[in-house]
C-alpha cells in the first residue's frame, strides 16, 4: 500500500561501524549487523546497552556520529526521505493522539502513505483487524488502558504492510493472550506479505519465539549473533534468557 520504492539490495539492513556520541556518553560503539529480507531480527540487550538509540538512526529519527546504515540499499541520511515510504517505526513509548478516537487516529496515520480514499479505508480495516479492539476503536484513545494503546500503535505499524517494520518492545504493556496475538501477527505479515521485522524485546520467551536471528548488544556493541538455536548452542544454555546472563556478565 505504500508508494513504490524502485530499490535492488540482498540486506534489508546493514549497519557498518555505527557510533553514536550524546555528549561525554559513547551510546553505540562501532555498531555492525545485517538483516536479511522476510526475516525477523532480533536486537537484545540491557538497559542502557544502546537498543533504542540504534533503531532510531535505522528510522532516520537521529543521525549517527560515525558509520553508514542502508536500508534495502538507501542510505539513510542520505535519502531519508525514501527510506521513510518504506519503513514504519514503533517506538517502545508511544503514544496516541488522546482526542481521537481509534479509528480517527488509524484514518490519520493511513493518510501520511496515501491519499487514495479506498486504500484508507482498506488499511484502517486491516489495523481494526490487528488491534483487535473491536467497538472501542468508537472511543477516544485517552479511554484506553496501556495495553489497548499499545495494539492500537502496533497495528498502525503494520497496516501499511511496510517492506521493513521496526519496533522496539511490540508486546510492552500487554498480557498473555494479546502478547500472543501481536505476535503471530507479526509472522503473519512476513509470511504473507514478506515484511522485515527489526525488533526490540525485553522478553527472552518473545524473542526466542518469534526471531530468525538475534543480535546481543552491550554497551554499544554486538557481542554475540546468530539463530536461537546457534546461541544456545554456543553458549550451552536451555533457553535465551540463559544466554544473555551468559553474555552480559562475560563482555
Amino acid at each position: 500500500m505504500m508508494e513504490a520504492v524502485n530499490f535492488v539490495a540482498s540486506m534489508a539492513v546493514e549497519v557498518s561501524g555505527v557510533t553514536k556520541i550524546f555528549g561525554n556518553i559513547r551510546a553505540l560503539d562501532g555498531l555492525s549487523f545485517e538483516v536479511k529480507p522476510g526475516e525477523v531480527f532480533g536486537l537484545i540487550g540491557p538497559n542502557g546497552a544502546g537498543k533504542t538509540t540504534a533503531l532510531r538512526i535505522i528510522s532516520t529519527l537521529i543521525l549517527p556520529t560515525y558509520g553508514t546504515v542502508r536500508v534495502f540499499g538507501l542510505d539513510v541520511v542520505k535519502n531519508a526521505d525514501t527510506v521513510r515510504k518504506i519503513i514504519s517505526y514503533l517506538p517502545e513509548e508511544a503514544g496516541a493522539y488522546r482526542y481521537l478516537s481509534g479509528w480517527e487516529y488509524l484514518e490519520f496515520m493511513a493518510k501520511f502513505y496515501t491519499k487514495n480514499e479506498e486504500e484508507i479505508r482498506k488499511m484502517v480495516k486491516e489495523a481494526a483487524k490487528i488491534s483487535g479492539l473491536g467497538e472501542r476503536l468508537k472511543d477516544k484513545t485517552s479511554t484506553y488502558s496501556k495495553g489497548m494503546k499499545r495494539r492500537l500503535l502496533v497495528a498502525r505499524a503494520l497496516m501499511s504492510k511496510p517492506k521493513l517494520a521496526i519496533l522496539d518492545e511490540p508486546t510492552s504493556g500487554l498480557d498473555v493472550i494479546h502478547s500472543y496475538h501481536v505476535r503471530e501477527t507479526i509472522k503473519k505479515y512476513v509470511r504473507e506479505y514478506g515484511v522485515t521485522v527489526l525488533l526490540s524485546s525485553h522478553n527472552m520467551l518473545e524473542v526466542e519465539h518469534i526471531c530468525d536471528r538475534v543480535a546481543l548488544i552491550n554497551k554499544g556493541k554486538i557481542v554475540a549473533e546468530g539463530t536461537p538455536r546457534e546461541l544456545k548452542e554456543k553458549f550451552e544454555s536451555e533457553n535465551l534468557e540463559e544466554v544473555f546472563a551468559k553474555v552480559v556478565r562475560l563482555a
